[in-house]
């Protein structure tokens, strides 16, 4: 049964929003994986479902897609309901195009062919137009006539992305794209997807449980766990302003520190005093990231160095304050540190952040 292209009444489309999940719900069984999703994403943006391996996140993509129907919700696309309980229309019809996690690639066509396959209804010469447009934008004019097996797993990458965007669709899905690739190239490799999708004029959403990946891609995140979006945000806002604790323990590194509710709103911590935002004297736990600890030769405060992460440029120290709790610090790498050794340490919090403690942190 196909849904009715009008939507519901007192809905107000918005012409800026070409998708929009609307109370989402999904289960396998007893397990849900969508429990009222609600997220929407402009045209010409690229979003991203984060979350860790098993949160749902494919399953959400299929829904999407059409692949999967929905429970509950609603799937909107331009202001069409595209995915409702009992109706849907079939995901040939939804001008979407889909990017697999192992690519699937068709073995015995060329480059050219594959890009093509979804432009059989199109003239010759507009289809051969296109392919060479295509080729052109995503780097592989020069291997038109080889086969998947001779080329990299990059090229195949960019051959799938070619032939999903062919039949110019409102909205491109991808699935885990980079997990068959090396680190080294799934961090270039995102890069320059995000440019292939850009200039474009996609609109995209990636699915993926690597934190690099969704930051070099994604305008907008939403970070997904126990079957709901916790915060759909910019990256920027998700690393420094967290909505919860397992936004903010879940996205970058960090480590969170007891505080004391002082006046005006002022944290106390090990390290120092904070310009916070606290309310009544509860108990609280300020997270600290790398980027808020300075290393400092004149600081008065001193903290042993327990480990270290070479990262080229710079240097992760784990670090034992007084107390016998942990920091992190990022430090430029020329400053070369033993284990064991005392370093100064100074805070430079821009955004602090802080939370009610759990019965049992995640983190030392």
């Amino acid at each position: 049964m196909d849904c009715d292209s009008k939507t519901n009444e007192n809905y107000y489309y918005n012409p800026h929003m070409l998708l929009e999940v609307k109370n989402l719900r999904h289960a396998y069984g007893r397990h849900e994986v969508g429990a009222g999703l609600d997220f929407s994403l402009a045209r010409g943006a690229v979003g991203c479902l984060l979350g860790p391996s098993g949160c749902g996140k494919t399953t959400v993509l299929r829904c999407i897609a059409g692949f999967e129907a929905v429970q509950a919700g609603e799937v909107l696309l331009a202001g069409r309901v595209v995915s409702a309980p009992g109706a849907t229309v079939a995901p040939e019809k939804r001008r979407i195009g889909m990017v697999f996690q192992d690519y699937a690639l068709f073995p015995h066509l060329p480059v050219a062919g594959n890009i093509a396959f979804g432009l059989h209804a199109a003239p010759q010469a507009e289809r051969a137009a296109r392919v060479r447009e295509l080729a052109e934008l995503v780097g592989l004019s020069a291997a038109l006539d080889q086969y998947p097996h001779e080329i990299s797993g990059g090229q195949q990458q960019r051959v799938a992305l070619a032939r999903a965007l062919a039949p110019r669709p409102e909205l491109l899905l991808l699935d885990e794209p980079f997990s068959n690739l090396d680190i080294d190239l799934r961090e270039r490799l995102s890069l320059e997807v995000r440019e292939i999708i850009k200039a474009s004029g996609a609109t995209a959403v990636l699915v993926t449980h690597d934190q690099q990946e969704a930051f070099a891609m994604a305008d907008e995140i939403g970070i997904l766990h126990e079957g709901h979006i916790q915060q759909w945000d910019n990256p920027y806002n998700l690393y420094h302003r967290p909505a919860n604790r397992f936004v903010a323990d879940f996205v970058g590194q960090g480590v969170f520190l007891p505080a004391k509710a002082l006046q005006g709103g002022k944290l106390e911590i090990e390290l120092g005093v904070l310009q916070g935002d606290s309310q009544g004297k509860h108990e609280l736990e300020v997270l600290l990231r790398p980027d808020d600890v300075v290393h400092d030769d004149a600081a008065p405060t001193r903290a042993e160095v327990l480990h270290k992460a070479f990262r080229g440029a710079e240097i992760l120290y784990t670090l034992r304050l007084e107390s016998g709790r942990k920091v992190l610090a990022l430090v430029p790498s020329h400053h070369n540190h033993a284990l064991g050794e005392k370093i100064g340490i100074r805070l430079d919090v821009d955004h602090v952040v802080a939370f009610r403690p759990e019965s049992q942190s995640s983190k030392p």
